[in-house]
């Protein structure tokens, strides 16, 4: 029975107001305050000891009334304008009191302001209590404070950012080291991640960094495209947190709280020679984290996982993820793409020359589409260079690639057999071959404009001399100098006046 009750009864009893007081041992004045409210409200006492001992307790002690004085109306009236106000650079609390002091000089000490003005803005902004479900959401952010290792080669001190992922059914933590937060070392941790945990929860809840999200909104949020393709991969949605909300992700949040004492602090005094010898000591003290009993729950971070939650995540793809990267280009006259990254051109079929197209590059492999089609793949290649395909050329540029003796020596045995010949007969010169493969050139268009009879008297007599050059087969056609080879080639008619050798003798 609480003192108040006791009093009452005592007080129904006659008992005198010091008589009270020693019997339960409180000052006569403390008596005599309660049987003067008890007077004043003419409260009936039987009535007062069936009630609940906190309604009884707000009868007798309502506090003071400080939200129902005339200055309290006046400062709730100005809340709005203080929060404008401290909203704005190097705007302070001591600064908004003493404004308000010299227009209200009856009003709040700066404690009382300050205390107001901090319940009413907690009171505006309630904290939910969130129900998590089994596989449901991963959160995953970047602890604030880096690591360090030292690279052996160079002595160099270099930091490691400590990327954290937290399934907050289970409170089931993941921490790895990565060199940077670009979007590539963000995605491989958390793929690392994803294997680590055997599957892939439902919704992925990454703070707003520029890794995954281009345009933070409270409501849709731009994703960067390299995030967007990794959630389609492993089947999953992205929802960021709201800018400036960490309890949107309070698990994880909380979660970087711990390593950093069971963690950070456990290895302040190991030094590291790389970083993939400081990811197996994150991947020791973190087990030893998930393994530890939690406060107040019979079982680990890890057996409830195991228990409850691994065999619910989405299953992982067969192939891991690569990163794709976009970009939209114009196929120059040499129908080649420039790719700036690799310092690299790449062919396109020449009929798509002067068109913009989509171009999808990977680690290793290059798709250039043009208008919704694939129209050249290539591997990718790293330097200044050319990457082209025999294919993609044009007919007068693919002549020119295949350029050697062999492919004129065969295509002019295909034109004729002279043909052949003379051009074998001009490899066999000790001549620059670039002066040779024009002139085998003009011996094909020579050809494809003369006669084929004329044209191989015309090579047999030019092999027969011993003149290959193009402007000397054309001079012999056109001076007709087969015909007199021909005529002494087949000498004089036979005839009936021969004297023979005999007759000399």
């Amino acid at each position: 029975m609480s003192k108040i009750k006791q009093l009452l009864r005592l007080h129904q009893q006659g008992v005198s107001n010091r008589g009270i007081g020693r019997e339960l041992g409180l000052y006569k004045a403390t008596v005599n305050s309660y049987i003067d409210k008890l007077k004043l409200h003419g409260y009936d006492i039987d009535q007062l000891l069936e009630l609940e001992d906190p309604v009884l307790e707000a009868k007798f002690m309502a506090g003071t009334a400080a939200y129902t004085q005339d200055k309290f109306t006046v400062f709730r009236e100005q809340i709005p304008y203080f929060e404008k106000e401290l909203g704005r650079a190097h705007i302070t609390r001591k600064l908004l009191w003493d404004e308000y002091k010299l227009n209200h000089p009856d009003g709040y000490s700066y404690p009382q302001f300050c205390y107001h003005l901090k319940q009413l803005k907690v009171a505006r902004h309630p904290v939910a209590i969130l129900d998590h479900q089994a596989a449901e959401k991963l959160y995953v952010d970047f602890a604030g404070d880096t690591m360090s290792y030292i690279d052996r080669e160079t002595g160099e001190v270099l930091k490691a950012h400590i990327f954290v992922a937290c399934l907050p059914y289970s409170d089931y933590t993941f921490t790895m080291a990565v060199s940077s937060q670009t979007t590539d070392d963000f995605l491989y941790a958390l793929s690392s991640a994803l294997r680590h945990l055997g599957g892939s929860a439902k919704i992925l809840t990454p703070d707003n960094l520029k890794a995954a999200v281009i345009k933070s909104d409270r409501y849709e949020p731009d994703l960067n495209r390299l995030m967007e393709d990794f959630a389609n991969h492993y089947g999953f949605v992205v929802i960021p947190a709201r800018s400036r909300h960490p309890r949107d992700k309070a698990a994880v949040e909380n979660q970087v709280k711990i390593i950093y004492r069971r963690v950070y602090a456990k290895l302040r005094d190991t030094t590291f020679f790389s970083l993939a010898e400081l990811n197996r000591a994150l991947l020791e003290k973190t087990m030893e984290h998930n393994q530890t009993r939690m406060q107040q729950k019979p079982y680990t971070r890890q057996e409830k996982f195991l228990a409850e939650e691994k065999n619910k995540l989405t299953a992982l793809p067969p192939t891991d993820f690569e990163v794709k990267y976009y970009a939209q280009l114009r196929v120059a006259n040499n129908n080649c793409i420039y790719l700036g990254r690799d310092k690299h051109y790449y062919s396109v079929p020449y009929c798509h020359i002067g068109k913009k197209v989509q171009v999808i590059y990977t680690r290793t492999l290059v798709q250039i589409f043009c208008e919704g089609t694939c129209v050249a793949t290539h591997r990718r290649a790293a330097g200044y260079g050319y990457t082209t395909l025999r294919e993609h050329l044009c007919s007068t540029h693919r002549h020119y690639k295949d350029r050697s003796p062999d492919y004129y020596i065969a295509k002019a045995r295909e034109r004729s057999h002279m043909l052949g010949l003379l051009v074998e007969k001009n490899f066999e010169q000790n001549l620059v071959p670039e002066m040779i493969y024009r002139r085998c050139d003009g011996l094909l268009s020579l050809q494809r404009k003369t006669d084929p009879v004329i044209f191989d008297k015309a090579c047999r007599f030019a092999l027969d001399n011993n003149m290959l050059s193009c402007k000397s087969l054309i001079r012999i056609i056109d001076n007709k100098t087969y015909i007199q080879h021909e005529l002494e080639f087949k000498g004089l008619p036979r005839h009936l006046n021969i004297r023979g050798k005999n007759y000399y003798y």
